[in-house]
């Protein structure tokens, strides 16, 4: 597991750090992308995701620690990765911990052999930019099929 520790912040993959319980409260209650998200769901997609970036206010294994951020990554880390669910808290904005976050997970060892890091945003597209992000060429290329949303009524 790794750690990266910057002004008093910060960031380990290592899962056993993460309050789940506060993962579920921001992505059922504040994440547009997953409102209504039941916690059992996001304990499944923690367990599944090889790479789970916790943001905390504290040095992880040392102080007493507060996370105030998430991101996840689904991948096989060979060839495709998809960036999700990242988010810091709202008392945690505007302190560079996205910024910092997001130069961790890019430049991440398992993800360097990549062929594509995807992702899906709404509203961040001037953050993402910044580390390369870009709309997809040719998206017409690009299928899903949209299932039913188990978690939503």
């Amino acid at each position: 597991m790794e750690m990266w520790i910057n002004k008093g912040f910060s960031i380990s993959t290592n899962k056993e750090y993460l309050d789940l319980t506060l993962i579920h409260t921001f992505l059922s209650q504040e994440a547009y992308w997953s409102k209504g998200i039941p916690k059992q769901i996001v304990k499944k997609a923690i367990e599944n995701s090889p790479l789970c970036f916790g943001v905390y206010k504290g040095e992880v294994g040392k102080d007493a620690i507060e996370q105030v951020g998430f991101a996840r990554v689904i991948s096989d880390l060979a060839t495709y990765a998809y960036l999700c669910d990242v988010f810091i808290l709202p008392d945690y904005r505007k302190l560079g911990l996205s910024k910092w976050l997001m130069g961790i997970i890019t430049n991440h060892s398992e993800l360097q052999g990549a062929r594509r890091l995807m992702l899906a945003t709404n509203d961040a597209h001037s953050l993402y930019n910044q580390y390369g992000f870009e709309q997809v060429v040719n998206p017409e290329l690009f299928m899903q099929k949209v299932l039913k949303n188990p978690y939503q009524q």
